[in-house]
C-alpha cells in the first residue's frame, strides 16, 4: 500500500554516512511505489533559536514553513541523525523546538491546563540512529536519553505513534561490509515504508 513518506536529515552534512542512510531509505521507498518528501537540515535556511521561548512569536522561515506543509501531507515520518553527546544533534533539536509549535504539533486544552491535544496523530515514525556508543551500552548504561527525548517527550507528546527506532552502531569501528550490510537493512525498510 503506498504511503506519503517525509524523511528528514537530522546530520548537518548531507555527504555523512546519514545521509547515505537517508538515500537509501528515499530510493528503496520510492522505487516501490511510495511518494517521498526529504528535507535535509544542513542545507535548509532556518534559526534553530528559539529567543523568546513561548512568551513571543517568532515568524517561521518560508523552509520552515514549508517542513510544516511536508508534515501535515505525511503518514510516515523518518528521522535519521547521529547521537551526539547522547542525543540528536542541536541543528535537529533546534528544527524540533521551532517548528514543533503549540497549535502545530498540540495545543493545550486551556492555558493552565495540563492535559492537551496531540495534534500530529496518525502518522507513523522511524528513526534511523547512527552512534559511536555500542548499542548495548547506550541502552543499558545511559538509559537510551536520545531515544526517549524523540520517542516519547517529542513524538509521542505530538501524537506519533508507533514509532520505531533502527541503530546503527558502533560506527567509528564498523567496515564497509558492515555499512553495506546496514544500508541494505535500511533498503528494505524503505520499501515496506516501515
Amino acid at each position: 500500500m503506498e504511503k506519503r513518506i517525509l524523511i528528514v536529515l537530522g546530520h548537518p552534512d548531507s555527504e555523512s554516512f546519514c545521509g547515505a542512510i537517508a538515500s537509501a531509505y528515499e530510493t528503496a521507498a520510492k522505487t516501490a511505489g511510495h511518494k517521498v518528501q526529504r528535507i535535509d537540515l544542513g542545507k535548509i535556511r532556518f534559526d534553530p533559536v528559539l529567543h523568546k521561548g513561548y512568551s513571543e512569536i517568532q515568524p517561521l522561515e518560508p523552509d520552515l514553513l514549508d517542513a510544516q506543509e511536508a508534515i501535515n501531507k505525511a503518514e510516515h515520518l523518518v528521522f535519521v541523525y547521529p547521537v551526539w553527546w547522547g542525543g540528536p544533534p542541536a541543528l535537529m533539536k533546534g528544527f524540533f523546538d521551532r517548528l514543533f509549535l503549540p497549535g502545530f504539533a498540540y495545543k493545550f486544552n486551556s492555558p493552565k491546563s495540563l492535559t492537551w491535544e496531540r495534534l500530529l496523530s496518525g502518522r507513523s515514525a522511524r528513526l534511523l540512529v547512527t552512534m559511536d556508543t555500542p548499542p548495548w551500552y547506550y541502552r543499558f548504561v545511559y538509559r537510551m536519553p536520545g531515544h526517549n527525548q524523540m520517542k516519547r517527550t517529542i513524538l509521542d507528546f505530538c501524537g506519533v505513534k508507533p514509532v520505531s527506532i533502527s541503530e546503527f552502531g558502533t560506527l567509528k569501528t564498523s567496515n564497509p561490509a558492515q555499512r553495506s550490510k546496514w544500508l541494505d537493512a535500511v533498503s528494505q525498510l524503505g520499501r515496506k515504508a516501515g
